[in-house]
């Protein structure tokens, strides 16, 4: 008869040698968890889109059988499938820039650069034109996109131009809106209307030049 083998507290035989680390180059098996799902639905959701070219396409379970993970994952983070879609959106979208807050221009321009590479981002381009082409028929997308995009855009862009208007650099004579829309306007023209004109990556100084010689405050 064998005698007993000595164990640890655990239970493990203290002879037995430890158990070998994980492989971090091995892929993983199972459902992604937290940000590693969050991206996983991300990506599905906008693969989709990008598919099918129609929000009303697609639904919440074929978002969750695309991404690998259950539907509760998806409503444990977004109510619905409009909320999702905008949060798709945004994660598509070119970051906001953290501006430095020494130079009035160089901010600007750094605004504008973000705007310009929005502007010429291919797969932001078609999907954002397949998402505004049907607002009309979702107005839950269209209140959600202005809330959580649109609205981080302007109020980076509002809280740069009243810093220079409270500084005495831009004159306090004009709205802020009208301010505001003098910065975004030309590029967006360019890309909506004009679309044959040239978005080069000179644009952003010469439109921040040509605004600073109208608005800038006059001693």
């Amino acid at each position: 008869m064998q005698p007993a083998t000595p164990e640890s507290a655990t239970g493990t035989p203290a002879d037995r040698p430890p158990a070998p680390l994980a492989d971090p180059d091995k892929p993983r098996r199972g459902r992604p968890r937290s940000e590693e799902a969050e991206r996983a639905i991300l990506t599905a959701t906008l693969r989709l889109l990008d598919e099918h070219r129609s929000i009303a396409a697609i639904s919440v379970e074929a978002v969750a059988h695309e991404a690998g993970v259950g539907k509760a994952t998806i409503y444990r983070r977004w109510p619905g499938k409009e909320a999702l879609v905008v949060a798709a959106v945004e994660y598509a979208e070119v970051p906001l820039p953290t501006l430095a807050g020494v130079s009035l221009r160089d901010d600007l321009v750094t605004v504008l650069e973000t705007l310009r590479l929005q502007a010429i981002d291919k797969r932001g381009d078609g999907l954002m034109g397949m998402v505004a082409g049907e607002m009309r028929q979702h107005p839950e997308l269209h209140r959600r996109y202005h809330e959580v995009v649109v609205h981080k855009r302007r109020t980076l862009l509002r809280d740069l131009l009243q810093r220079a208007v409270d500084s005495g650099e831009l004159r306090s004579d004009l709205p802020m809106d009208v301010l505001m829309d003098l910065v975004s306007g030309p590029i967006l023209v360019r890309k909506l209307v004009r679309q044959d004109a040239s978005l080069k990556p000179e644009l952003p100084g010469q439109i921040a030049d040509a605004l600073l010689g109208g608005i800038r405050a006059r001693s």
